[in-house]
């Protein structure tokens, strides 16, 4: 699969199959975010794979996913949640996170979610979360802040892309035949060239 095509394949999931992760296809997400660009090449990010039945079940019931289209897209467990969970956390060098670890993170996650893809593999990336219940759950390191979560598991939806103009809108809807389709502008729509 080319470039392009692994681009137009990758959407969020939040429906999955209840089969297990391969641990070996987890790992290959984390070395593909271990190839992400880093501010500074600090490479302060650190990821903990979630693959026991509990713990991900735990960390399940203090996520949330899709608002636009809640409760449409709302997983329930043991029937189309996720069943892995890869936590990314960030050492604390100061007191305050460096803002450049966000830019670091979105780099990694985005290269777990092209891995994922080549995998067969789903991801939804988490930012809604109760990150003290998850990093007690996980117990993450003291010397850690958990900032993301990736959702991952074998998809059980096909989501669509649409491609927009800058006038129309970005919500995220499901149609009549519980399609979740996803608006994306379009390049005109958001580039200017001088």
């Amino acid at each position: 699969m080319n470039y392009s095509e692994l681009l137009r394949r990758r959407r969020t999931i939040r429906f999955y199959r209840q089969m297990p992760v391969a641990e070996a296809h987890l790992l290959k997400m984390i070395e593909a975010a271990c190839h992400a660009p880093s501010a500074a090449n600090n490479q302060v990010l650190r990821y903990t794979v979630v693959r026991n039945p509990d713990l991900v079940q735990a960390v399940f019931y203090h996520t949330k996913y899709a608002g636009r289209v809640t409760p449409k897209r709302s997983p329930e467990w043991a029937v189309n949640a996720p069943t892995a969970f890869i936590a990314i956390s960030a050492v604390k060098n100061t007191p305050v996170i460096n803002p450049m670890v966000y830019a670091d993170a979105g780099a990694a996650i985005m290269s777990m979610a092209f891995q994922a893809v080549e995998e067969k593999l789903g991801t939804c990336w988490i930012g809604a979360f109760n990150s003290k219940e998850v990093t007690q759950i996980l117990q993450i390191d003291k010397t850690e802040e958990l900032i993301y979560l990736l959702a991952v598991g074998h998809p059980a939806e096909n989501p669509v892309e649409d491609i927009i103009s800058k006038d129309e809108s970005v919500a995220y809807y499901v149609d009549t035949y519980n399609t979740l389709h996803v608006p994306k502008y379009s390049v005109e729509a958001v580039t200017r060239i001088l």
